[in-house]
């Protein structure tokens, strides 16, 4: 099930546009707080936007900046400005379509369909793991943080990803070396000890201090 994310200060078509997408079979969330969009818009992990321009607090431009520098999520905008400034505007900040207000909730739909299709019926889902700030992209196997982008070895990958996944959880040494390795062959300790510890002092360097904290003698843990 695909998940939508509308950016809509109008409550009328923000609940009608997430009605009608939910009745196609889609899992559709209007945002709440306008003055944070961005961490709706991570915690939901949606599989495409839907913004609005004109918003409180900041204009739907700003929040597809923001978006984009963590992710290639597909964006929508919508907008009764609809000239040539605004749509070329959209374009340039990362958008991937432009609907003119007031639109048809069916030539609505059948945008919809178009993109997702184009986005991941060929190319695969696009998710985000976020915590703190920090978004793990899986498609891209890369760690974003306050516009930032950290390159990941594959084993830092692996690790990450698990915790992340499991965020709140104390991970178990040994879990997270079959993780890695694939295998139930012994592997020294402390080859995951070097990992761990060359993945933290990344992480410390971008600013994101005890991200990964230990659990002694059960594993480690993000909170």
């Amino acid at each position: 099930m695909y998940r939508i994310f509308l950016v809509e200060d109008d409550p009328v078509i923000a609940d009608a546009v997430v009605r009608h997408l939910s009745q196609w079979g889609w899992e559709a969330k209007a945002a709440a707080d306008f003055s944070d969009v961005f961490a709706e818009y991570a915690a939901f992990a949606p599989h495409l936007v839907l913004m609005d321009v004109k918003l409180p607090f900041f204009n739907g431009y700003h929040w597809c900046s923001e978006i984009r520098k963590v992710s290639q999520v597909p964006i929508i905008f919508l907008s009764s400005a609809a000239d040539n400034m605004n749509i070329v505007m959209a374009m340039n900040m990362g958008g991937d379509d432009f609907i003119a207000k007031p639109f048809d909730l069916n030539v609505l739909t059948a945008k919809l369909q178009a993109l997702l299709r184009r986005t991941y019926d060929f190319h695969g889902q696009n998710e985000l793991l976020v915590h703190r700030g920090a978004a793990l992209d899986l498609s891209s196997a890369t760690l974003s943080y306050q516009g930032e982008m950290l390159e990941l070895t594959r084993n830092e990958y692996k690790i990450l990803r698990l915790l992340m996944e499991n965020k709140g959880r104390t991970v178990s040494r040994e879990t997270i070396m079959l993780r890695l390795w694939e295998s139930d062959s012994y592997i020294d300790e402390n080859t995951l000890t070097v990992n761990i510890n060359r993945l933290r002092r990344k992480l410390e360097a971008a600013g994101l201090r005890d991200f990964i904290r230990t659990k002694k003698g059960m594993g480690y843990l993000v909170e």
